[in-house]
């Protein structure tokens, strides 16, 4: 399996479909307020078969290959759930997914779906970007007694803030694709001219900073 050209085909298909939109002449503002010349909306990809086809078979052949003796797939709500749900049925596992925050009414579950004690489990994402929501997720389901192996994610813009935190919870984490591809993909296939790349790229350094 050639996780680069995985990357570089997911890149491609992200920035075809305006899943990936860049922008860096009229950029984006964050719900922390942020500017960005980047928006990322995996949600689109569900809409487009071959896309959708792509990234369950793409995620279920990572699983595959590195992380062995799985017994189920959890989503993470909401742009996880509908692709883990993908990746379970390729895999033939149970899926079960985790809330943002418990239910406030009935049995009040935050993982709902079957989990046993000692269940080992991927964990499928739509995007890393603090990696804040994918860790809550995490601590849910371990707090529910399941063995977290590892979370995959269709895309990651790569901050330090969210790799330090997935190791400081002491869980790997893979993606299929990420910020540097998508800049390099932009510029072979012209989605993106050669002079915006160096503002992009300044972005990426240090977001908090960019455009200020």
């Amino acid at each position: 399996m050639n996780t680069t050209s995985i990357a570089e085909q997911t890149a491609e298909y992200l920035l075809q479909i305006k899943a990936v939109k860049l922008s860096p002449n009229a950029p984006f503002t964050w719900a922390s307020g942020i500017k960005s010349p980047i928006y990322c909306d995996n949600r689109l990809t569900l809409s487009f078969c071959d896309v959708r086809n792509y990234i369950k078979n793409s995620f279920a052949a990572i699983i595959q290959e590195k992380y062995k003796d799985i017994d189920s797939i959890a989503g993470v709500a909401t742009g996880g759930i509908a692709h883990g749900a993908l990746v379970a049925d390729v895999l033939n596992k149970p899926f079960i997914y985790v809330r943002s925050s418990a239910k406030a009414h009935g049995l009040g579950n935050m993982v709902e779906g079957e989990i046993k004690a000692g269940d080992r489990i991927i964990v499928i994402e739509d995007l890393i970007s603090t990696g804040g929501s994918s860790l809550t997720a995490i601590d849910a389901l371990r707090g529910a007694g399941a063995e977290v192996i590892a979370l995959g994610a269709i895309f990651t813009y790569g901050f330090q803030r969210a790799v330090d935190a997935f190791a400081a919870s002491h869980c790997p984490f893979f993606t299929l694709s990420d910020y540097p591809t998508i800049l390099d993909i932009a510029i072979k296939k012209g989605y993106i001219q050669e002079g915006e790349k160096e503002s992009l790229t300044e972005w990426y350094k240090n977001p908090s900073a960019w455009g200020k």
